[in-house]
């Protein structure tokens, strides 16, 4: 619904402004609706190429030359082709606006959305200048600067331009105007060897600089060419953009520029101090997770003995417990013997 009256509001606005500057295309049609405008302008149609057609002759009056729809007195007699021709046309000169792309055709021809179209159109009435007599306006002003240069107040000054005091030539001409040489020594031959000397470096420069342009290189093959309303749009765009970032800049940025730098203190050991001690126990945390690596990897290892049987002499596999504990047996069993045969009492014989 807002996206709808945003569309509407548009429509209108580029409507009102067609008729403010007097087109020929919307004269006699009376449209009191925002759809009826919307459909005018957003619907794809002969009418709607002959506005878009005017208000780009409008801006450049050299691209009515181009367009068959303004040069054709019968539009229905107009070929596909010729139309197709009119909306290439249309389409280079919206990239030359940098408005659009050569291959934007549906917003050209009116098949896109109608808020682009909307917007399209409004960007481009923008640019074309006010129907007053702007010949009567250059010749009004150009009296005015005649009569501001050559008031009586202005004459000492233009008198000083016309005979200035420094001059301009070099000190070399300078000398050779005045009958004067400031190279006496040298001879005509060394100086023709100089300045072709210096000619070569500088077409060598040129041409390096040639090949360092890309935009230079690709001038010949690209078809569209430097316009001056491209440029226009661009120095606006570049003024808007500056406007802003002054204000911004003096509402919230001006206050922290304007500070003074901080202070920095000469106490510089705390920190490589500071920094030693960390590697330091960087190091011993690191000690201490290899001690605790080693002491699990320890535990492990004893646990599996106790616990995984294996084999032992004559063959039996039994765990080191048990081993023990038969080992234990046979020990005492041994010690056993071995005391009740010294309690035993020697006979003589």
């Amino acid at each position: 619904m807002a996206a709808t009256s945003k569309e509407h509001r548009l429509s209108q606005h580029v409507y009102a402004t067609l008729q403010t500057l007097s087109c020929s295309l919307v004269e006699g049609l009376y449209l009191r609706e925002a759809d009826s405008m919307q459909e005018l302008l957003c619907t794809p149609s002969q009418h709607r190429t002959d506005i878009l057609a005017w208000i780009c002759s409008s801006i450049c009056p050299s691209l009515g030359k181009k367009l068959p729809t303004l040069r054709s007195k019968d539009p229905i007699s107009l070929s596909q082709e010729s139309m197709s021709l009119s909306h290439l046309e249309l389409a280079v000169f919206g990239q030359e606006m940098m408005l659009c792309r050569t291959d934007d055709l549906d917003l050209i021809t009116g098949r896109a959305c109608p808020l682009r179209q909307l917007w399209f159109l409004e960007q481009l009435l923008t640019l074309v200048p006010d129907s007053v007599d702007s010949s009567e306006d250059s010749r009004a002003g150009g009296e005015g600067l005649l009569k501001e240069l050559f008031c009586p107040e202005a004459l000492p000054h233009l008198t000083h331009a016309l005979t200035p005091t420094l001059n301009p030539w070099p000190s070399d001409i300078r000398g050779a105007r005045k009958g004067q040489r400031s190279l006496p020594s040298r001879s005509r031959g060394e100086e023709v060897a100089d300045v072709t000397a210096l000619l070569e470096s500088t077409h060598a420069a040129l041409e390096q600089l040639h090949d360092q342009c890309v935009f230079l290189r690709g001038e010949e093959a690209s078809p569209s060419r430097f316009s001056v309303c491209a440029l226009r749009v661009a120095v606006s765009d570049l003024a808007q953009m500056m406007s802003v970032f002054s204000r911004v800049y003096d509402t919230d940025f001006r206050s922290y520029c304007s500070r003074d730098p901080p202070s920095l203190r000469s106490h510089t050991h705390i920190f490589s101090t500071v920094h030693r001690l960390l590697n330091a126990c960087n190091t011993e945390l690191e000690v201490l997770q290899q001690v605790s690596e080693v002491s699990v990897c320890l535990s492990d290892t004893v646990n599996e003995v106790h616990s995984d049987p294996c084999y032992w002499s004559h063959g039996h596999k039994r765990t080191l417990s048990t081993q023990l504990e038969d080992l234990t047996k046979r020990y005492t069993e041994f010690l056993s013997l071995h005391h009740g045969t010294d309690s035993k009492p020697l006979t003589e014989p």
